[in-house]
């Protein structure tokens, strides 16, 4: 939490003014912030200043496990995060590769479960990645990727956290996330929260010890409609203690995470928080 809050006054003491051309609106900016989770204690990094939605988190990350590509498994799942950018951004609705009504494209689960190779055929990331692991293999490259450069015409939307490297130590498993842009106000409490499941899952389905997970983010911004609200509402509120994260310990395999597992297999206790606090978004 104190990370997060000690970001957010950085941006504003120190940033800069950017206008971004995608949003029209200018933001003030940070070039890179370094976060680091201690999930080996599960220390959860939740918001606390604010209500912070965890499950529709978590859910987002579930569905790029299952290689989603469409906005009604994710609100199936319990989240409208991709409703947005499926369905209301111009540029998408344009494209002649979108298919229709909620369709996401070839973005983040595609990439990491169906990753196409000029031969026609596919890569699944995720399964190579946790084959190794389970063996206790770690060939120092242990990615998986959702950047994809040459398909980015081909989704409603680049992939903002988009490399996650797993390094293995023995039995004790650590993540390196890497983030190309983060809106710091809406977007990193759901991004730390990602981190911090991502590893504390891979963990335990590959039947390891999950050790830090290093958030690295290249721009950190805040929008200036949300300047205020970060400024004279949320930074002067008194942080809760943090909550603790428990997964059902009986899921035990991709497999698990693919089939049956729903956000009933996942529960906070001890999570106190103040008022939600209803930042602009910008798509």
């Amino acid at each position: 939490m104190k990370q997060y809050l000690d970001l957010c006054q950085t941006i504003i003491d120190q940033g800069t003014w950017i206008e971004n051309k995608r949003t029209g609106k200018r933001c003030l900016t940070v070039i890179n912030a370094d976060l680091t989770y201690d999930v080996a204690n599960n220390q959860f990094p939740i918001i606390t200043t604010r209500k912070s939605y965890w499950k529709s988190a978590i859910a987002e990350i579930l569905g790029y496990i299952r290689g989603y590509d469409n906005a009604a498994d994710f609100r199936t799942l319990g989240t409208k995060t991709w409703d947005a950018n499926s369905n209301d951004n111009q540029d998408w609705l344009n494209n002649p590769h979108r298919k229709g009504q909620d369709d996401m494209g070839r973005v983040y689960g595609v990439q990491g479960r169906r990753w196409q190779k000029p031969d026609g055929s596919t890569l699944d990331q995720l399964r190579k990645l946790v084959d190794n692991l389970s063996k206790g293999i770690d060939d120092r490259g242990e990615i998986i990727t959702f950047y994809n450069p040459g398909e980015f015409d081909m989704g409603c939307l680049r992939p903002c956290m988009h490399t996650h490297t797993f390094s293995l130590l023995g039995d004790t498993l650590y993540l390196t996330s890497y983030q190309r842009s983060c809106d710091v106000p809406l977007g990193l409490n759901f991004n730390q929260i990602q981190v911090f499941f991502l590893l504390q899952i891979i963990a335990q389905i590959t039947g390891n010890k999950a050790g830090q997970a290093y958030h690295k983010i290249v721009n950190a911004h805040i929008y200036e409609d949300q300047l205020e609200l970060m400024r004279d509402v949320q930074l002067k509120r008194t942080p809760f203690e943090s909550p603790k994260l428990h997964v059902n310990p009986d899921i035990k395999t991709l497999e698990d995470l693919e089939t049956w597992v729903t956000m009933d297999d996942f529960e906070v206790t001890g999570y106190q928080c103040h008022e939600p606090i209803k930042y602009p978004f910008s798509v």
